[in-house]
């Protein structure tokens, strides 16, 4: 690779580079970092710049950069084959991956499908739901609940379960109907919802932990998916959800006990639910997987990002042998088989890094470290509690939405247009950080297995960020 200068490579990728999630024409006109390196909890520009990384390099890193245990599996496995097709072969990486997998997910999910993105994953998923349906002799039920401002992806099945106006409009004729039931969000309560947003600052919480609010919303939003499934339950195959907390929707929280409702919703119902855990899964939410603290078992799993230390591209849908039963039959001519698959499905390199990154968890003890990283953001953030332009601070583990506001009194947000939460990003820059906002909201998604000091340093400029930004009135 040849040898630029930071402004060179800028040039280059102005001309020829096309960036995901990002307004072309705004950023042409920037001079974009250029990440050059890794180390530990640092990204290296081409400048020699440390920037600690808080955004988990878009939410998939778990143990950091160049970490030599993951290097050296991935090494090791490159002097044996890149890449073979798991099409009609298999190999020792990805086998040992399934089994690791089955012993680490919950209750019965020990079947296994790879692939290589967290939307192929929850793709994967559909077409499981609809098949075990349609191999049973219930063809009709093929369609899908979700949580309203659910973002599974940016495939044609994930954007139609997760519509989003901003991201999917001028894709609305590609997308199938899918029906979504309120999701419990604290200051955006559903329309019916009688209770507005809890005033609680004096009290010393954020609206997001009001407790006797959140119980009553939750009660609200599952009361509205019965209602749907009183009337929906033969034609639906699936109700899909993120568990715990919505992401891209504004790293929305769920009160504990909404999502064992949801479960509790599919079996009385029968159908299935999956759960997408592409995000929020590997130890972000203080457990290895979000739906162990609730503890909930999804017929089927999700997993990607994190599931590879956020090394290299992998993806896994687990399932447990009574779907796989579905699919597998005993004559190749009922046509059961699963026809869906990717080139670089199960490959080798992904695996060795994904068998070192479990090992990892282990040695590290990375949930109790997390779990101690959460209580530090937690009473940090509590700084910001009489901050006037806080609307509030939504948290599950080491996830953290700062949700900024003109006003607290009506939650009137900033001007879109004016991008503040972004430019409040950018001055934290000039102090060694990178995170990316949600609209008004400031995302902190430090990596779970991020050294404390690093974690302390992070929330020192953060804190001081906006105590310190003239917001506009």
């Amino acid at each position: 690779m040849k040898n630029y200068t930071t402004d060179e490579w800028i040039a280059l990728d102005h001309k020829h580079v096309w960036h995901p999630f990002t307004p072309m024409g705004y950023w042409r006109e920037q001079k974009p970092l250029v990440i050059e390196r890794g180390e530990g909890d640092f990204l290296i520009d081409t400048d020699g710049k440390r920037y600690i990384d808080g955004v988990s390099s878009l939410w998939c890193n778990v143990h950091g950069h160049q970490v030599k245990e993951i290097d050296d599996a991935v090494k090791t496995q490159l002097g044996k084959i890149a890449h073979t097709t798991l099409l009609g072969m298999a190999s020792p990486p990805s086998i040992e991956v399934a089994k690791r997998l089955s012993e680490m997910c919950p209750g019965r999910l020990n079947k296994v499908f790879f692939s290589d993105a967290g939307a192929t994953a929850v793709e994967v998923a559909f077409k499981m739901a609809v098949g075990y349906w349609f191999h049973q002799g219930m063809p009709e039920k093929c369609k899908f609940i979700g949580l309203a401002g659910a973002y599974h992806g940016d495939t044609t099945g994930t954007m139609s379960v997760g519509y989003s106006d901003l991201f999917h409009k001028p894709f609305i004729s590609m997308v199938f109907p899918v029906s979504s039931f309120p999701a419990p969000d604290t200051c955006r309560p559903p329309h019916g919802f009688e209770k507005s947003m809890p005033k609680c600052y004096a009290e010393g919480h954020w609206p997001s932990e009001d407790k006797e609010h959140n119980e009553a919303l939750s009660a609200y939003c599952l009361g509205k998916l019965e209602e749907m499934l009183k009337s929906h339950a033969g034609e639906t195959a699936a109700i899909v959800v993120e568990p715990v907390m919505q992401g891209a929707a504004g790293m929305v929280c769920q009160p504990k006990g909404f999502l064992k409702g949801v479960e509790q919703l599919a079996k009385k119902y029968d159908v299935l639910l999956i759960a997408d855990e592409v995000a929020v899964g590997f130890g972000r939410t203080g457990h290895l997987f979000a739906v162990d603290g609730e503890h909930v078992e999804p017929d089927i799993l999700c997993l990607a990002k994190g599931i590879s230390g956020g090394y290299l591209p992998l993806a896994a849908t687990v399932v447990s042998d009574e779907i796989d039963r579905v699919f597998a039959g005993d004559d190749v001519m009922e046509r059961r088989t699963l026809y869906h698959g990717h080139t670089y499905t199960g490959n080798p390199l992904a695996c060795a890094a994904a068998l070192a990154t479990f090992d990892l968890f282990e040695k590290n003890d990375v949930i109790n470290h997390a779990r101690k990283s959460a209580e530090m953001i937690h009473e940090r953030l509590r700084e910001l509690l009489d901050h006037p332009n806080i609307l509030d601070v939504r948290q599950r583990g080491t996830m953290v939405g700062i949700e900024l506001c003109r006003s607290r009194d009506d939650a009137e947000p900033f001007d879109f247009s004016k991008r503040t939460a972004a430019e409040v990003c950018m001055s934290m820059r000039e102090e060694g950080l990178i995170i990316r906002p949600l609209g008004d909201i400031i995302v902190l998604m430090p990596m779970p297995g991020m050294k404390h000091e690093n974690l302390s340093r992070m929330l020192d400029v953060v804190v001081k960020a906006i105590k310190q930004w003239s917001f506009e009135k």
